[in-house]
């Protein structure tokens, strides 16, 4: 290999060192503060609206998982031309590890759940980094002034670079693996959430039947918790304790109010049902979701603070510093079951869904809504107070589009000829489904048959029979409200406040 190749490579071996020690120092000292994730939150934070969707799209909820894959490569690179700098002139690696130390220092400081000993992991991490791309370069250089001038002893500082890299990434290597043992065998509120026992709801959520219409191929009336859709902006899932949660009211209202979990649940639980959309979901697509809720009304606590005139909107916050702006009316109605949820779907809340505690709005799409670890309600004004998404070119105010999907056929599965069923879900929170209508291959509309409503805020299922005929074809599905009006047909994209249209689908008969 030529020397700038091994260069690189020390570069690389450094940067992984200063990766895992911060890591090691970050499950000692300072659990949330892994540079890594540090760096990552900061690109969430920063990335353009035009950049956003489309992650979304393509990788769903592995977005994260590609976000931080990134970060980790372009960090690798980086620091193999670190050690290509170190090679070049001595200490300029070390300089380029200082710098990044000092990004991963900003970056960890400045995260709204940020420890009084954020700084220790990025600071000793880099330290790491900086010293191993020094030596290990040393070693190199003295390795091919030998091969220059005195070939006898070149095999000996041959030997000691290869000795010093492989020690440094056989050190790199434990720390990591042991940081990651040490962070899952720590990590305890996976336990907490398994043995925790929630209060039988006061109210529990009535299913009419014929509420699920059992077609091959139709999402189910309630999606599992394993399939529901992730859309946040926290790269690694918060742990929160429920003993030690709190949840503060605060802003425009007379009385401050601080409750524990225990003083929530004792406030009394009920069980809704309630469809979630995420604002980033395309026509037709999935980032949509059914299930039993168990929770408090938002407006129970609200009343103990006593909104004053004049307040209008409420900031909720997450653990994680993610903010919703949702206006105060709609979740003081008496009409809407807007809830501070615990459980989802007969369990305590998944813990990536938001364990202990958050907040599930009927009709709003969750940015301005859904927060998740959840920690403080401020009550305020749209005009005082802007929430995380709104500087990034969404709307202020999002109540969820009239909408409806076709979930079988599909274009990715040939279907057989002869009867079957078209069929899929629609959804008018707050209002209701009153008919759903196919077209096939451009013909006239035809009703579908629909599922018993629960209530207005969850979808309904819906079907048509059809019998199938060779060849390709083309579906398409519109709904209509309880209140007359026909879902738009006109496309439009997803920001700033959700997509319209109507979805037309291409499916192949054998």
């Amino acid at each position: 290999m030529a020397t700038w190749g091994w260069a690189a490579l020390a570069g690389a071996v450094s940067g992984v060192l200063f990766v895992a020690v911060a890591e090691v120092v970050a499950l000692v000292a300072a659990r949330d503060a892994s540079p890594l994730i540090a760096v990552g939150s900061f690109v969430v934070d920063i990335v353009p609206r035009w950049a956003k969707e489309p992650a979304i799209q393509l990788f769903g909820s592995n977005d994260k998982l590609f976000l931080l894959a990134t970060v980790g490569a372009a960090a690798l690179v980086a620091a193999a031309v670190a050690g290509l700098l170190e090679l070049w002139r001595r200490w300029a690696g070390v300089v380029a590890f200082a710098v990044a130390g000092a990004a991963a220092l900003a970056a960890s400081v400045t995260r709204a759940d940020a420890s009084p000993l954020a700084f220790l992991p990025p600071v000793l991490g880099a330290v790491a980094g900086a010293a191993g791309v020094h030596v290990l370069v040393e070693a190199l250089r003295r390795w091919r002034e030998a091969d220059a001038g005195d070939p006898a002893s070149t095999g000996v500082d041959r030997r000691r670079f290869l000795w010093l890299t492989g020690a440094g990434a056989a050190i790199a290597a434990i720390a990591g693996v042991a940081s990651r043992i040490g962070s899952a065998a720590t990590s305890s509120i996976a336990g907490v959430r398994a043995a925790l026992r929630l209060p039988a709801p006061a109210t529990r959520l009535q299913v009419p039947a014929g509420a699920e219409l059992r077609v091959t191929g139709l999402s189910p009336l309630f999606t599992p918790n394993a399939d529901f859709y992730r859309v946040d902006t926290a790269l690694t899932v918060p742990s929160v304790d429920p003993s030690g949660w709190r949840l503060t009211v605060d802003g425009l209202v007379e009385k401050r109010v601080e409750l524990s979990f225990d003083d929530l649940l004792g406030m009394g639980l009920h069980e809704y049902g309630i469809t979630l959309t995420c604002v980033s979901n395309e026509v037709g697509g999935n980032l949509v979701g059914n299930a039993r809720w168990l929770g408090v009304p938002v407006r129970d606590v609200l009343a103990r603070a006593r909104p004053r005139r004049g307040a209008d909107m409420v900031l909720s916050r997450s653990v994680d510093g993610f903010t919703a702006g949702t206006p105060l009316s709609a979740l003081t109605d008496p009409g809407r079951d807007a809830i501070l949820a615990v459980g989802m779907n007969g369990e305590p809340l998944p813990l990536e869904h938001g364990f202990p505690v958050r907040m599930v709005v009927p009709g709003l799409y969750g940015y301005v809504s859904a927060t998740k670890w959840l920690t403080e309600l401020k009550v305020t004004t749209f005009a005082a107070d802007q929430a995380y998404w709104t500087p990034r070119g969404y709307s202020e105010k999002a109540p969820i589009k009239l909408s409806s999907r076709i979930d079988t056929p599909r274009v990715d599965k040939p279907l057989s000829a002869g009867p079957t069923k078209i069929a899929g879900v629609a959804w008018a929170q707050t209002v209701g489904i009153q008919k759903v209508e196919v077209q096939i291959d451009g013909g006239g509309w035809q009703e579908a048959t629909l599922s018993a409503p629960i209530n207005a805020d969850t979808w309904v299922q819906w079907s048509l029979d059809w019998n199938a005929t060779s060849g390709s074809h083309t579906l398409a599905v519109r709904a209509t409200d309880r209140a007359g009006r026909l879902q738009e047909q006109k496309r439009t994209a997803i920001a700033p406040n959700g997509s319209t249209g109507w979805q037309s689908t291409l499916v192949r008969v054998g």
